[in-house]
């Protein structure tokens, strides 16, 4: 059974180049125990059976949890691993290609940086789409930070769930809340606390104070 986006406040991402040693499949048994709701995969540097086994391991822990899991770029491996969805940014397949790939059933979210190309994927039928990244960030490193415009724009003008991304953390969330965000991509912030659900906990009482 495949769950739909969620509604929820933090959508968290992994990284095993900033997780303190920590395996990926650890750092998502301590993001489900602070009842994430919706997790992507997102490794940059592994290789393809590195990555298929980690998401079979990572899909089963989200599957009993009821989170819904994302593998970033990878359609191969979502399917695979019969995660949930996909995420692809603007240089990844085309929305069309990973569509007929994955199919209806699943879901696909796409980034944007601008509104033009959020329009363009919210007519090409992605399920989410990615706002960001608003400030820099050691994960992006070639996409320039697209400021409070865009996601001012983005929460204003999108048909479709928007994820607020790049560089967010608890000295950053307030104005990024106030600005327009409901759903906000956490990376560091998150898989680089000693106690990752101690941090989520910490999160989630900034985002109750400004709502």
């Amino acid at each position: 059974m495949y769950i739909p986006f969620p509604e929820t406040d933090i959508y968290c991402l992994t990284d095993s180049r900033q997780s303190l040693g920590r395996s990926t499949v650890d750092v998502v048994r301590h993001m489900l125990e602070a009842d994430i709701k919706v997790i992507q995969y997102r490794e940059k540097d592994k290789d393809a059976a590195v990555m298929l086994e980690e998401c079979r391991a990572i899909r089963e822990l989200t599957r009993k949890a009821g989170c819904c899991f994302i593998v970033n770029d990878h359609v191969d491996i979502a399917l695979l691993c019969e995660a949930d969805g996909v995420h692809v940014g603007q240089d990844d397949l085309p929305l069309a290609d990973v569509r007929k790939l994955i199919g209806r059933q699943r879901i696909v979210g796409v980034s944007t940086h601008r509104w033009s190309e959020a329009e363009s994927a919210i007519r090409g039928g992605a399920d989410y789409i990615g706002v960001g990244p608003i400030f820099a960030t050691a994960t992006k490193t070639t996409t320039p930070p697209v400021g409070f415009a865009y996601l001012e724009e983005a929460a204003a003008k999108a048909t479709v769930p928007t994820v607020t991304i790049g560089g967010i953390n608890e000295k950053t969330l307030p104005e990024v809340l106030r600005r327009g965000a409901l759903c906000c991509g956490i990376v560091s912030a998150i898989t680089l606390a000693p106690d990752i659900p101690a941090k989520i906990r910490e999160l989630r009482a900034i985002i109750r104070e400004a709502r």
